[in-house]
């Protein structure tokens, strides 16, 4: 079933969702199980796996010389996306990046998505690699977001790459994008983000998943610039705990977020860790509480494997 179209049997229901990391290369399946077994009473319509891109690692050859090797550390999303669905029977997302892939390694990933009956997925640009300072296709990929929507939109109408196709066969993805409560950090100001963000639901986007955000006064506010932009698809915020006291400065560093003065003053009087991640569950207890009551169609939690601290967040919630 589309992610829209559990939105729409819902009826105005809050549904949850939740976000899941592929394991590091080398590693086992049981870790998302691991993950999400004890998440799955909480009945969640669909689960997200997110992708990253591949990343450069410097191998010394025989000669003693050094050579640039692409690497990609967590693969294996299709997969996990296969085994969440026959293991839980729960609809899967996996997220397209542009970086790291050809428009015919997407068309190819979108082939086998659509072949396993995977008609959800999360078309995003993904992050510049370490230590390249900025975004850089790969060639012949995507350079923008938007236009891997219009390829996947393109693919839903039977049309290919290869012009020699006729009578294509139609896909039915439901395509989700990222949105920015407080705009993309390489977006010039919030009304130009926005701009970009009608762009891609007119391209066939369906729904929107924030990135995380901490006060929400930023998510509603954004709610009402969508609605004056014209942008009207379900928009679903993205929520993870505060749960170290270093996060106070590395998750804004990271993500471009702005932490609530309440929450760092909070969190300055804390001299412990444990402390730390009680404040970060009942911050986030308040702000989902808050979003269930102004009926957001879905909380979708960030778990980056942390599932007893997710599972407590829920319980309050739920």
């Amino acid at each position: 079933m589309k992610v829209t179209e559990h939105f729409a049997k819902a009826k105005g229901e809050t549904l949850i969702s939740f976000e899941v990391l592929p394991p590091l290369k080398g590693g086992k399946m049981k870790s998302i199980f691991d993950v999400l077994d004890p998440l799955m009473e909480f009945k969640p319509p669909f689960i997200d796996v997110t992708y990253h891109r591949e990343e450069y690692i410097y191998q010394k050859n025989p000669n003693g010389y050094y050579e640039k090797t692409s690497i990609r550390k967590r693969p294996g999303t299709v997969g996990i996306c296969a085994a969440i669905m026959h293991r839980y029977g729960v609809d899967a997302v996996p997220h397209l990046i542009c970086g790291g892939f050809t428009r015919e390694d997407t068309e190819n990933a979108l082939i086998d998505l659509n072949f396993l009956n995977i008609n959800n997925v999360l078309a995003i640009r993904g992050d510049a690699r370490q230590f390249d300072g900025r975004f850089i296709p790969e060639e012949g990929g995507h350079s923008y977001s938007v236009d891997l929507v219009k390829q996947i939109a393109a693919m839903n109408c039977g049309q290919y790459l290869d012009s020699n196709i006729e009578n294509g066969a139609q896909t039915n993805f439901c395509i989700g994008i990222a949105g920015y409560p407080e705009k993309h950090f390489e977006s010039p100001n919030f009304k130009t983000d926005l701009r970009y963000t009608k762009a891609k639901i007119e391209a066939g986007a369906d729904y929107i998943v924030t990135q995380m955000f901490f006060d929400n006064k930023c998510f509603f506010e954004y709610l009402q610039s969508c609605t004056e932009m014209g942008i009207n698809v379900p928009i679903v915020p993205g929520l993870k705990p505060l749960t170290k006291l270093y996060q106070l400065k590395s998750l804004p560093r990271m993500f471009y977020v702005n932490m609530p003065d309440e929450l760092v003053r909070e969190a300055e009087k804390i001299k412990n860790e444990k402390d730390a991640t009680e404040l970060g569950i009942e911050w986030c207890i308040a702000q989902s509480k808050e979003l269930k009551a102004a009926g957001v169609p879905c909380l979708h939690y960030y778990t980056m494997g942390d599932t007893d601290t997710i599972r407590r967040i829920v319980e309050a919630v739920y």
